[in-house]
């Protein structure tokens, strides 16, 4: 008792002392700068590693739950994760959150509703889980702060959370995608509006909706079931391009004279396949970086277009006139006539081709890569070889079988009395898919197939007439006077040399 009685005594005299201490400190030192002192003294102790440990334990002794973060980005790459728990919660959970954000879809009947709140509670096997969405106050840039989901849960479900539940949230994420999935049509924004290297700023979208198929496609029916069944084997040919030790993508050269259908033979390929489509636009990206990060995000799934490569950029030829420009002035650019593209754009044969067919080429998977041309032969051989682009598909002028599609697509008419003339007329002519598909189309609501065929039995005639007299005008010979080509020879002698005639 004695023992008790000096430890109560000595226990409250270092109180009543830490008392006197306190009332001190308060009485000659200033609130700021008693502020001041103790966040310097607490920052020194949280430096400290024995400190930083002990509040470690001591929040995971008095805390039961485990937290599981899912970062937007991982490196160079966007975090799938990310968008399939998005997706998840947004569509399986909208029924129990408190805040609700709505929009109205095109084609849609009502309002489509999503979660517009950072809290999330959700519910898996009778245990409770909680998702928490942290998004940073200032656009992320890249490798600072970032947007994350937070999954919270009890730790003695670890084993259920980390074995079932995100096995489950994933799947489920995946059927919702495929029951609402809207193909989109991907634009790259200029690389001084990007905000970090956030996908939704580097790309913008809208939704594909363009309803061309291989069925309405003006084109030979051998050359178009080839395509179709190239791109199907394609779409399957997973385990095949592992085993051959190639990355899962495919290359598809189309050229031809404007108006026979690269790009709707495009929006074709999309819809059979099912495929986002990304639209790159060269000569709004600076340098090959730039170039890289834009196509490492790009979805799976998905068909990467060049159209126009010869006109993009001119990636075999610039480097070399803009050194022998700027040698001439060797002054500003603008001085030595350089154009605005070629002054800023800094991307290179080499930089494009390292992507198609070298080492970036297996950062992503089940790709297609289109280019379009109207001059094959302009391009380097180096970009169209076989491996780059692996099926070159010329679309020429419109035969006789693209124009029964055509007739079908636009008359509804299978057989006429003026298809074997226009059968006759189509092999003579050079008139593509575009200016038939336009001769087709009936100018009022009555659909008058007689007329629409007779105008185009006369277009076609003129147009071979026009053949005929371009050839005509090309094959005339005309003969030059003798008298002529003396003169202009005897003005390029000086006139001390001329000897003067007898």
């Amino acid at each position: 008792m004695m023992m008790m009685g000096k430890t109560w005594a000595e226990m409250g005299s270092s109180i009543a002392g830490l008392m006197f201490v306190l009332a001190t400190l308060q009485q000659f030192f200033p609130h700021q700068l008693r502020t001041t002192l103790q966040e310097f003294l607490l920052a020194k102790l949280q430096q400290l590693s024995f400190v930083q440990k002990w509040s470690d334990r001591m929040v995971s002794f008095f805390s039961p739950h485990i937290c599981i973060t899912f970062p937007e980005f991982c490196g160079y790459q966007y975090n799938e994760a990310f968008t399939a728990i998005e997706t998840y919660l947004s569509f399986k959970s909208s029924s129990k959150a408190k805040q609700l954000k709505a929009s109205l879809v095109k084609d849609f009947k009502s309002l489509v509703l999503v979660v517009d709140e950072n809290d999330i509670a959700d519910e898996f096997n009778g245990f409770k889980l909680w998702w928490t969405l942290s998004v940073p106050k200032t656009q992320a840039v890249y490798n600072e702060e970032m947007s994350y989901y937070k999954l919270t849960f009890h730790r003695h479900q670890r084993e259920i959370i980390t074995k079932q539940y995100l096995n489950y949230v994933l799947e489920e994420a995946k059927e919702i995608q495929a029951r609402n999935s809207q193909r989109k049509l991907y634009t790259n924004n200029p690389s001084g509006s990007w905000n970090g290297y956030k996908r939704r700023y580097m790309w913008s979208h809208i939704v594909f909706e363009h309803p061309a198929t291989f069925q309405t496609l003006a084109m030979d029916p051998k050359k178009k079931e080839e395509i179709i069944n190239d791109l199907i084997a394609f779409s399957k040919g997973k385990e095949y391009y592992a085993k051959i030790g190639k990355a899962w993508k495919r290359g598809y050269l189309l050229y031809g004279p404007p108006g026979t259908g690269k790009s709707t033979m495009i929006a074709a390929m999309a819809n059979l396949l099912n495929y986002d489509v990304y639209d790159l636009e060269l000569t709004t990206i600076r340098d090959n970086t730039e170039l890289r990060r834009l196509l490492m995000e790009t979805s799976r799934k998905s068909i990467i277009v060049l159209e126009d490569i010869d006109c993009s950029l001119d990636l075999t030829g610039r480097r070399k006139k803009m050194k022998e420009k700027m040698e001439d002035k060797e002054t500003d650019p603008t001085k030595a006539g350089l154009t605005e593209n070629e002054e800023t754009s800094k991307v290179t044969l080499s930089g494009l081709l390292n992507f198609i067919d070298g080492i970036w080429s297996a950062c992503g998977s089940e790709r297609v890569i289109v280019f379009t041309t109207n001059h094959k032969e302009k391009l380097d051989p180096a970009l169209i070889r076989r491996g780059r682009m692996d099926m070159h598909i010329e679309m020429s002028y419109c035969k006789f079988e693209a124009f029964k599609v055509l007739a079908k697509n636009y008359l509804d008419v299978e057989s006429h009395n003026l298809f074997g003339k226009i059968k006759g007329l189509l092999e003579e002519s050079n008139m593509v898919p575009a200016d038939v598909a336009e001769n087709l189309m009936s100018k009022s609501d009555i659909k008058d197939v007689e007329s629409c065929l007779e105008n185009l039995v006369q277009s076609l005639e003129r147009d071979i007439k026009q053949k005929a007299k371009l050839k005509s005008e090309k094959n005339v010979f005309r003969p030059r006077h003798k008298f002529s080509y003396w003169v202009k020879f005897r003005n390029k002698i000086p006139t001390s040399s001329r000897m003067s005639t007898v």
